[in-house]
């Protein structure tokens, strides 16, 4: 009889745990989008991508002065010459295109590097909101079908605690 009471206590402990736990939801994207942080890291990525299109139009411009010169020789030129000429096309389309995928690459190695800090305040915020509230878990709140009337939105705390408005 022990024994039973002892199981169903034991079955029942987790269970009356459960029912106490306190679940949030956040919108993360909303935050992310309000932190000054982010019109900063954009700035910094639109003026380095200025730069990689500026050098880019300049490699399209010696590109194009190369192929309308290789259309304008006569007919009489020789052979060796074109080949060179044309040669020397190709490698220079080889190195554009090899700019745009290094340009490419490095936008966003420098995407990634800018975003982490800002992504790290975010986890921290919403780490000291749940640690604050006493929740259990933290949700992002992605396209929820179904968010019950005991599931608490911490969004405009997490903002608080990172002073947006």
């Amino acid at each position: 009889m022990i024994k039973k009471i002892l199981l169903a206590i034991l079955i029942a402990l987790p269970l009356c745990g459960f029912a106490q736990s306190k679940f949030g939801v956040v919108d993360v994207q909303t935050i992310f989008t309000a932190l000054p942080d982010v019109k900063e890291m954009q700035s910094q990525i639109e003026a380095s991508s200025k730069t990689y299109e500026t050098e880019f139009q300049k490699l399209n411009e010696e590109f194009n002065k190369k192929y309308t010169e290789f259309q304008q020789l006569d007919a009489s030129t020789p052979e060796s010459i074109k080949e060179r000429r044309m040669q020397e096309i190709q490698e220079l389309g080889q190195k554009i295109e090899q700019f745009r995928a290094t340009a490419s690459q490095d936008l966003q190695q420098q995407q990634e590097k800018l975003m982490a800090p800002i992504q790290q305040k975010i986890q921290d915020a919403i780490k000291a909101v749940g640690d604050e509230g006493s929740y259990t878990f933290i949700f992002e709140n992605i396209a929820a079908a179904y968010v019950g009337k005991d599931v608490v939105d911490v969004t405009s705390l997490v903002k608080a605690k990172l002073g947006v408005k």
